[in-house]
């Protein structure tokens, strides 16, 4: 085995790949996950002692999901693979571990992040009642523990994973009670050639439609979302949403499930001092690599969602296209062949991309809308008054400086569930762009952690 230490975050299709990469390549990389098993979250295996086949949990994508771990169980006696561990801080050289409360440390010379996405949220009036949830909360929950997060469920948002998730939901039985995508058909249409990019990944979302069609799943496109309706006693009891014809819907559930496509997971990299790019077609701030996957940082690599959403399929690509970059610049031969044709499928992925970013773009317009009584941050429970007001009162118009004055992003989640929507609603009461604004720096520790300390005889 060659000695150079590379240590690889994330136990996804990135990094899965990644490491599997390396190992053909005469390296033992430690593969760190914070999940106890392996697949990341669109192949997330569900607990031992469960028995639900692979038809069942990932329906389309069965025979990838089942690939994809087939292939971690042939590498994992064979690497150093360390789950159930979260890396909440880094420094040069140095990653900051906590497993079961415990502290480590893990020293190395090349870093790979594969560190995945999370849900983009979009705030509405009423989303902190209890039974709101976003898109990958209530497929964790069916995936995790085959639960549904409620006994009449809505989705609203938009993107490929609104219908993804609503037809899991379907398939297992549970009881959908509409479908809400804010983006309008005729926007589906004007992004067809870019979606034709890839025929057979557009033909399988079509597919997941049909089948809320067959189910008489309403599906409404083209919503405005006005409210989420409930108290704090019971919670959710209804969405109340303005169709595309200008009417007023009410939507009886019991729970919500809220996402508009996914943001990615920079801390780590901007804790590393990576630098970061806005990407025009999505609205949003990206980790800046080039075409393999070198961040600005030497030694720090990245990819899959973590550094450029484009999906599952395109991460398995990208991580087997990182570990070769690595290679070659620890001067290792790399198969020149190989990676032209992964340098070919990620920029077919990448047309594809831009095609869901046309198809389900991001309602920018809906933070400008939002009443002032309608909450940005449920953490810190920071409404969207309170973020007009520093910056009429204040002059804050540049997020990390709201953020001083106003606690929003503060809490338990670090901003990951509320920066982005909190740079739009400060963007439109300042008059720029959502660019201007910036983007909340990375703070650590970068999720909520335990320790455990020994106790001390007086």
């Amino acid at each position: 085995m060659a000695t150079a230490r590379i240590v690889i975050v994330g136990a996804g299709p990135a990094g899965i790949r990644c490491a599997e990469t390396l190992l053909a390549a005469g390296f033992k990389p430690i593969l760190i996950d914070e999940n106890r098993r392996d697949g990341g979250q669109i192949y997330r295996r569900q607990p031992q002692g469960f028995t639900r086949n692979y038809a069942t949990l990932y329906g389309t994508e069965a025979h990838k999901a089942r690939d994809l771990h087939d292939s971690f169980d042939r590498l994992r006696g064979a690497i150093d693979y360390r789950p159930d561990t979260l890396v909440w801080n880094l420094t040069p050289g140095q990653l900051c571990c906590v497993k079961q409360g415990k502290h480590t440390t893990v020293d190395y010379d090349a870093l790979i992040l594969c560190t995945g996405a999370t849900d983009r949220l979009m705030p509405i009036e009423g989303w902190q009642l209890a039974g709101t949830y976003s898109l990958g909360g209530a497929q964790i929950a069916l995936k995790s523990q085959a639960v549904s997060i409620g006994h009449r469920v809505v989705f609203m948002g938009s993107g490929p994973l609104l219908y993804l998730v609503a037809s899991q939901y379907v398939k297992a039985g549970a009881n959908v009670a509409g479908v809400l995508d804010t983006s309008p058909l005729s926007k589906h249409i004007g992004a067809l050639p870019k979606l034709l990019a890839r025929p057979g990944l557009l033909f399988t979302g079509m597919k997941l439609l049909a089948q809320l069609y067959r189910a008489k799943i309403p599906v409404h496109s083209g919503i405005q979302p006005l409210q989420v309706l409930g108290d704090a006693s019971s919670g959710v009891s209804a969405v109340r949403v303005r169709t595309a014809k200008g009417e007023t819907l009410n939507v009886e559930c019991d729970a919500v499930a809220l996402g508009y496509h996914l943001r990615p997971e920079t801390q780590l990299a901007d804790l590393a001092g990576c630098r970061m790019r806005f990407d025009e077609a999505s609205g949003q701030w990206w980790l800046a690599v080039d075409e393999e996957g070198r961040t600005s940082v030497s030694g720090v690599y990245a990819a899959g969602d973590g550094s450029k959403i484009r999906g599952a399929d395109a991460a398995e690509h990208a991580g087997r296209l990182v570990a070769m970059a690595l290679l070659e610049d620890l001067h290792q031969p790399v198969n020149a062949g190989l990676r032209d044709e992964t340098r070919q499928a990620l920029a077919v992925m990448d047309q594809f991309r831009l095609g869901l970013a046309q198809a389900f773009p991001w309602p920018a317009e809906q933070a400008k809308a939002l009443p002032d009584t309608a909450i940005v941050c449920r953490c810190e429970m920071i409404s969207a008054g309170e973020l007009r007001a520093v910056v009429s009162e204040k002059g804050a118009c540049e997020v990390n400086r709201a953020k001083a004055f106003s606690r929003v992003g503060m809490g338990r989640c670090q901003g990951r569930y509320c920066s982005q929507a909190g740079a739009e609603v400060i963007a439109a009461a300042a008059g720029v762009s959502v660019q201007q604004v910036g983007r909340q720096r990375g703070q650590a520790p970068v999720k909520p952690l335990s320790m455990l300390t020994e106790e001390v005889s007086p």
